[in-house]
């Protein structure tokens, strides 16, 4: 898997809508109950049902929004003993949770530090463009379009699923998307895993269409990997989505500056 660092594609104007995304996944990250302990590994029980609990009242739930079957007993938050020792206590519902809104809701949610900077790092770098191309409000409208195709798209696939999905990556697919259809020839630092963390200097065809070659087939014939909790079928959905929107604005994109000079760290005769 490469991992970008950066594109040759200046902006014209500043994208605050991508900025105020990031910073938004990040208070969020950081206000989450229990969040301390699921980064750090050693949180206690109370901090984990904390978590258990908030996940469970904004994270997106297949079954709840296919179905309408919100479930009689959620974690409370609290804690007890039962006959298999300590654990998180269950009990009725305090709230009213809406399966609809609760897919808006996932999408500033993360698991870990990891799981949000990958995010972030991907938004930060081709958000801009999209942005800039789109409009900031059009943008954002985008951004959730995308989000709540994906959300829809992974719990269609997996309709009596009860695992909760939460994340931003399904939004963050789109934008990929967009930027594949928009800027396919924009040049894109990347770092290869190869002995050492080589960088390479590719076009955004390469990186975003492996990208997404990678999704597909790791989502073949199923909602989430068994490696992991990873939802790439979300990332399909929410890919494809990115690239039908953006499809009317292909014509009237000016293209990306043809870059010179610099190729793997030095200087090379020619641009690519």
């Amino acid at each position: 898997m490469v991992i970008p660092v950066h594109d040759v594609n200046p902006v014209r104007r500043t994208p605050w809508v991508t900025y105020a995304l990031i910073v938004a996944n990040v208070v969020v990250f950081l206000a989450t109950p229990g969040v301390t302990g699921s980064v750090t590994g050693g949180g206690s029980l109370a901090q984990l049902c904390h978590l258990e609990a908030f996940t469970q009242h904004y994270a997106l739930v297949p079954r709840e929004l296919i179905h309408g079957r919100l479930p009689s007993l959620v974690p409370t938050g609290a804690t007890g003993v039962g006959v298999q020792g300590p654990g998180c206590v269950l009990g009725p519902p305090t709230y009213r949770k809406s399966p609809v809104l609760s897919v808006l809701t996932s999408m500033f949610l993360h698991g870990s530090w990891l799981h949000l900077l990958g995010n972030m790092l991907f938004l930060f770098i081709f958000g801009n463009n999209v942005e800039d191309r789109m409009g900031r409000v059009r943008f954002l409208l985008f951004y959730v379009v995308c989000g709540y195709v994906a959300g829809y798209g992974f719990a269609l696939l997996d309709a009596d699923s009860g695992q909760p999905l939460i994340g931003a990556s399904g939004a963050i697919a789109g934008v990929l998307g967009a930027y594949l259809v928009l800027y396919p020839r924009a040049r894109v630092w990347v770092l290869v895993p190869f002995l050492i963390f080589l960088p390479l200097r590719l076009p955004a065809w390469i990186v975003l269409g492996f990208w997404f070659l990678l999704q597909a087939f790791y989502s073949a014939g199923e909602g989430v990997s068994d490696a992991g909790t990873v939802a790439y079928t979300a990332h399909v959905f929410g890919f494809v989505a990115g690239m039908l929107l953006a499809l009317p604005l292909r014509p009237g994109t000016p293209p990306p500056p043809e870059p010179r000079g610099l190729l793997f760290g030095r200087r090379a005769r020619t641009g690519w």
